[in-house]
């Protein structure tokens, strides 16, 4: 009897999964959501795959976030699911455990360059020279003052350093959704945190004490950049969390700050000197490959010298080319079929 129900379950798996694929193949254009970061390149190449390849439809790109773009990647699979996530950080255990519950067991990473992420003021503000510490004591909730954790009495950046502007302390961060937040909690929040001098306490109190943000002075963004941008020029004193291409196309209205005596730029970013900045990425559903028209094609187009190369149209638009060694790796994988598993990722 055990044996027959897992066969008749196997069974119902397949035909499900044949349901998906074909109602995936009455879709015809690609559907991609996912990090904003990401979202100006992979639009850039959709629109040229369009142009270059007449044959398939332009591809559909949408942003919401690296967390939102991956919850609906692992939604399932079928014409109602995407068929690509884009991602500013890497795909997490839990999302590849999500996937595959919901039949989605072909996950192919492809890792495409770089992105550097950037404080910037208004342009018509003071020159901020921030350490991860600086941005630690100016949005946590709880800091340590004579030994003691407190509740945060900074206003001012001045009150932090005296290097630092006079200016009232007010930040837009990415929220929880963006991968963008992971990258700033582990490379600034954290490495903050450790230089601030906690008092002795237990590993879970110290954790709160190094990732709970202060409500006064910190907004958290849920959308793109462009409601931090706007956040800035709602209140000219707020420093934004943005990505370097963002900074890039908007320098006639905002001014970056260098982290640990470092400018962001493309070149200290790829040389790993500037300290905050991280790889980015898609997800393409495999189970979608052959099914819904052009993903194969996408995928190459987008890592061609001609888009993500040195000297392509996507360094022109602010991604940070990666060793061309490693691109040849990730199309290898690709056009091998290469999934990514659970084990694979902590």
């Amino acid at each position: 009897m055990k044996k027959a129900f897992l066969a008749a379950s196997a069974a119902a798996f397949a035909l499900a999964a044949s349901a998906g694929y074909a109602a995936a193949q009455s879709r015809d254009t690609i559907q991609i959501a996912g990090s904003s970061t990401v979202l100006p390149f992979a639009s850039i190449v959709a629109e040229e795959f369009g142009n270059a390849f007449p044959s398939f439809k332009t591809p559909v790109v949408g942003s919401g976030g690296s967390g939102a773009g991956l919850k609906q990647f692992c939604e399932g699979v079928g014409a109602n699911t995407i068929d690509i996530a884009n991602s500013s950080r890497p795909i997490r255990k839990a999302e590849i455990e999500a996937c595959n519950k919901n039949g989605v067991a072909k996950i192919q990473e492809i890792q495409i360059g770089f992105d550097g992420i950037v404080f910037a003021a208004s342009a018509s503000k003071g020159d901020f020279k921030l350490e991860p510490v600086h941005v630690y004591k100016a949005i946590a909730e709880q800091v340590a003052v004579d030994g003691k954790l407190v509740a945060n009495p900074y206003k001012n950046w001045k009150d932090i350093d005296a290097s630092l502007p006079d200016q009232p302390i007010a930040l837009a961060v990415p929220a929880s959704n963006h991968g963008t937040r992971e990258v700033f909690q582990e490379r600034v929040v954290a490495a903050g945190c450790k230089k601030a001098g906690l008092p002795e306490m237990e590993k879970e109190a110290a954790e709160k004490a190094c990732n709970t943000l202060r409500k006064d002075v910190v907004v958290e963004i849920a959308g793109d950049y462009t409601e931090t941008l706007a956040r800035l020029q709602a209140n000219p004193d707020t420093v934004g969390v943005f990505g370097l291409s963002f900074y890039d196309q908007n320098r006639d209205k905002l001014k970056v700050a260098t982290v640990s005596g470092v400018t962001p730029s493309l070149e200290t970013i790829a040389s790993g000197e500037y300290p905050v900045s991280r790889p980015l990425f898609f997800y393409v559903k495999g189970e979608h490959i052959g099914v819904v028209p052009g993903i194969a094609e996408y995928v190459e187009f987008f890592l061609s010298d001609q888009m993500a190369g040195n000297g392509g149209t996507l360094e022109a638009a602010g991604m940070i080319p990666q060793p061309a060694e490693k691109t040849a790796e990730v199309v290898a994988d690709f056009k091998a079929g290469k999934v990514l598993t659970a084990a694979d990722v902590k």
